[in-house]
C-alpha cells in the first residue's frame, strides 16, 4: 500500500510530457494516455488513450486498474434511436496490425468512485490488462475540462 501511495505522489509531481509518452509490452503499445479535470469526486472521471497492436495476433484490453478510482471500468458510447448510452464492456478488441482509440464518443475508461479530485496538470498511474500481452502501467496526464487530447510535438 505504501508503494502505491508513493507512486501516486511521485506521479502527481510528474511533468505534462507523460501524456505524450508510450509504453510497450510484446506487440502492444499504449500511447497518449489522458484524462480530464473532475468535478470533485462525486462524478466519475474518464480515461482516454491509444493502443497499437504490432503483434501477429489479435489481443483485447480486458481490465483497467488505478489508485485514482475505486471502480475503474471499460465503457463504450452507443447511440441508438438518437439516444446515447455508455454501457460497460467486458473487453476492447485490439486486432493485430490495428490501432484502437479510447476516446470521447467511443470506447473509454470510466473512473467510478474517485479517490480524490483529478486536477489539471496532475498525473496518476493506470494499469491496463490485456488478454495476451499482460499488464502495462502508464502515467495518465490530467488535462483541462475542454481538452480534446494531449498536444504532442512528435506527431503521436
Amino acid at each position: 500500500m505504501k508503494t502505491l501511495i508513493l507512486a501516486f505522489v511521485l506521479l502527481g509531481a510528474a511533468p505534462a510530457a507523460f501524456a505524450c509518452e508510450s509504453v510497450s509490452v510484446g506487440g502492444i503499445t499504449v500511447q497518449q494516455p489522458w484524462s480530464r479535470v473532475s468535478i470533485g469526486t462525486q462524478r466519475p472521471g474518464v480515461l482516454y488513450l491509444t493502443i497499437r497492436n504490432d503483434g501477429p495476433a489479435d489481443d483485447a484490453l480486458t481490465a483497467v486498474s488505478t489508485p485514482a478510482a475505486e471502480t475503474p471500468m471499460l465503457h463504450e458510447t452507443v447511440v441508438s434511436d438518437g439516444i446515447a448510452s455508455m454501457p460497460h464492456v467486458m473487453q476492447v478488441p485490439v486486432p493485430a496490425g490495428e490501432t484502437v482509440e479510447l476516446r470521447p464518443g467511443g470506447y473509454h475508461g470510466m473512473l467510478m468512485g474517485l479517490t480524490g479530485p483529478l486536477e489539471e496538470g496532475a498525473t496518476f498511474p493506470v494499469t491496463l490488462t490485456f488478454a495476451t500481452a499482460g499488464e502495462i502501467t502508464i502515467p495518465v496526464q490530467v488535462l483541462s475540462m475542454r481538452a480534446e487530447g494531449p498536444e504532442c510535438d512528435d506527431g503521436q
